[in-house]
Formats: structure tokens, C-alpha cells, sequence
């Protein structure tokens, strides 16, 4: 199956969240961490600070992999930054910091990696998100340079990041089709170069109708071989994976 001829500057294989399970998730030595295995692109998870930082956080709340409490949107970066996101992990990560989105940016560029930026918004806040991730992504990375990818799950956060950074391409996260095959639409409409599906969505006919609209498959979170192979058979274009320590980015 013939992928669109659209140019595609990215990797095949993208590292979740840094290392997947290997590392606290969204930490810089998660990201470390994969790039030591070889990986060139990773994906990371995108809010914002009560101050309008842009910080790695998947989780609207702060329970599950800090020992912070509450919405982590309701504090400052100062008091982000003084969170313990490591011990929840492991003893040898204890006081990993959660970092500054323009610090992974910084070391992604620095490194010549590659950056999915999930805009992951405290709900109330996509078009915020979506708009300040775009801003300082266009302040700090170079226009020559491969650019990061946006996903997101939120239209509204896709769009206001493309209304500040039209050049920065924008891709589509889908958990579950809406039953009128909205999501294709909403996709064209934003001007997307990829959805990226739960990859169990992904099918013979999927593969074809986003292909035939000119855009990218990709899929997460993809960590057995057997659903790899699957999706390599499929004519996918990228697999976003927690093995870093399994699969070899260079295959």
C-alpha cells in the first residue's frame, strides 16, 4: 500500500513519553534514557502552569506520578519545579523534576531529535494550550530545522495552535471513531498530516481513507510484536511505543 507522496521528515518509531516504562514518564531522563537506546523522536504530554508555562504533565491531576496533589494546572512553574515526579517510578529516580516544555525542546535540538508534542490541556483549556504551545515552539525552534508535530485529541487546542503557528505540522489523536466519521473531517479541516489512531482502529480500509485524504497513519501505544508486525503489514507510517527497550527504532 502507497503511503501519500507528501514529504515525511519524521521517524517510524516514536518513544512514549520518553521511555515508556523504563523511566518516570515526561522527565528528562526518561527522555535520556530512550535516546540511550537509540530512539530519534519522542512524544511527550503538554499543559500549562497556573502562570501560562508550558510543563510535561499527562494527567490533569498530579496524584499518580508526582507526590504533588490536586489539578497540576492550578500551580505556579516555581512550585511545579519543586514537585518529586521520580519516586513513584523507582528509589534511583527520586526528586526527578518535571521539566519546562522549552527545556525537552532545547535538549531535543541540541541532540538532533525529533518532537511529538501531544497538547494535552486541564479541560477548560484547550484554546490557551494549544495557542502558547504554538508560540513558543515558533520562538525557540528553527525554521530550517524538522519541525515538532502537534497531536491532540482537542480540535479546539489544534486549531489555536495552528492559527499562531501555521508552519508547525498538526496531527489528530483518535481514542474511538464518532459515529458519523467526524474525525476525518475534522482533520481536513485543520489541515492535519496525520491522525493517529488507538491502534487497534487501524484496518486494511482505514489505512486507504486516511492515505486517500493525504495524510499519515500512526498509531499508540504499541508495545507487542505481534501488533507492530500487524501494523507494519497495514502500511502504517509511525509507532509510538513504551519498548524502547524491545523494538530497535532502526528497523
Amino acid at each position: 500500500m502507497t503511503a501519500p507522496s507528501t514529504s515525511w521528515p519524521y521517524p517510524r518509531w516514536i518513544a512514549h513519553r520518553g521511555a515508556g516504562k523504563l523511566a518516570p514518564e515526561n522527565t528528562m531522563s526518561a527522555f535520556r534514557l530512550g535516546a540511550a537506546h537509540g530512539w530519534r523522536m519522542f512524544e511527550c504530554d503538554a499543559k500549562l502552569s497556573s502562570d501560562g508555562v508550558p510543563f510535561l504533565l499527562h494527567d490533569a491531576t498530579l496524584e499518580r506520578t508526582t507526590n504533588g496533589q490536586g489539578t497540576g494546572s492550578n500551580l505556579t512553574m516555581g512550585e511545579i519545579a519543586r514537585l518529586d515526579a521520580g519516586s513513584w517510578h523507582s528509589r534511583a529516580y527520586a526528586g526527578e523534576a518535571l521539566p519546562t516544555l522549552e527545556a525537552l525542546a532545547r535538549w531535543c535540538l541540541a541532540n538532533h531529535l525529533c518532537l511529538n508534542v501531544e497538547i494535552k490541556p486541564t479541560p477548560g483549556q484547550e484554546a490557551e494550550t494549544g495557542r502558547i504551545v504554538a508560540e513558543l515552539m515558533t520562538r525557540i525552534w528553527p525554521r530550517d530545522a524538522v519541525q515538532p508535530l502537534f497531536s491532540s485529541f482537542k480540535p479546539e487546542a489544534l486549531q489555536t495552535a495552528r492559527e499562531a503557528a501555521p508552519h508547525i505540522p498538526r496531527a489528530l489523536l483518535v481514542d474511538k471513531f464518532a459515529a458519523d466519521d467526524a474525525d476525518f473531517q475534522i482533520a481536513q479541516d485543520l489541515d492535519c498530516v496525520a491522525m493517529v489512531f488507538n491502534h487497534a482502529l487501524w484496518d486494511a480500509a482505514r489505512v486507504a481513507q486516511v492515505h486517500g485524504l493525504g495524510m499519515r497513519c500512526l498509531s499508540y501505544t504499541v508495545n507487542d510484536e505481534w501488533a507492530v508486525q500487524r501494523l507494519l503489514d497495514l502500511g502504517t507510517d509511525g509507532i509510538i511505543s513504551d519498548r524502547v527497550d524491545l523494538f530497535s527504532p532502526a528497523a
